[in-house]
């Protein structure tokens, strides 16, 4: 899995296409909602997420300060602490805001497509995006695997994405493969865009189109005749 890039005029909860009920549910759920905030709050929450991002995807997790960000947003240092409990609350909202930027894409091609090898075609080039398919963003990504190990809320966003990778390769797979044999697919699946934006971080994997044909080449080789054709039915 890797993070979008938002364009610097992107504020919180302001993507162009809209994402589906049950993933926007899993994102917030649990999120603290003051009943009474008022519009002008939630502009300046967006603001400092956003700017947050940016912060980001230069400098990665461990190069994120409260100094950078109220900076990037063009506020004074002590704002943050108004709007989020702390520097952690902010930098766990901006990691929600990529994997829903990042899901938003995949639902998007998820919803063009017809058959089943399209929806597997979707959700592989929805995670890994022409426009971030580059060295730093792996590197930001990379930062936030490694915080995860010691931060139960990363931890937790990282289990919920996966999940939702499952679910939505289900969505390709099932009536063609066994339990067992999506499963495996699964497995291999996710291995696979892992290890590539590994190697992304290095600079040492293929150009983006290459790395879905090799994903999709090794799908289709473990596939019979049968699951091959049944893939390209809706």
């Amino acid at each position: 899995m890797a993070f979008a890039k938002a364009a610097p005029e992107l504020s919180f909860g302001q993507s162009k296409n809209c994402m589906t009920i049950q993933f926007f549910d899993l994102l917030y759920r649990g999120m603290p909602i003051t009943p009474k905030r008022t519009r002008i709050e939630d502009l300046r929450r967006s603001e400092l997420i956003a700017a947050a991002h940016r912060v980001f995807m230069r400098y990665g997790l461990g190069g994120m300060t409260t100094a950078r960000i109220c900076h990037e947003a063009g506020m004074s240092p002590g704002i943050l602490a108004y709007y989020f409990k702390g520097k952690e609350d902010v930098l766990f909202a901006m990691v929600r805001l990529n994997n829903r930027l990042l899901m938003e894409d995949v639902v998007v091609r998820l919803n063009a497509a017809t058959t089943r090898w399209e929806r597997l075609l979707a959700i592989v080039e929805g995670n890994f995006p022409v426009s971030v398919y580059e060295p730093a963003v792996a590197n930001a990504w990379l930062s936030v695997v490694a915080a995860s190990a010691n931060t139960p809320r990363y931890a937790k966003l990282q289990r919920i994405f996966y999940r939702r990778l499952r679910s939505n390769l289900g969505s390709a797979f099932t009536g063609v493969l066994s339990p067992e044999r999506f499963d495996l697919q699964a497995r291999v699946i996710s291995g696979l865009i892992d290890g590539l934006w590994l190697q992304r971080a290095a600079n040492e994997a293929p150009e983006r189109d290459a790395v879905v044909r090799l994903i999709l080449a090794t799908v289709s080789a473990h596939l019979s005749e049968r699951e091959r054709h049944s893939m390209q039915s809706a």
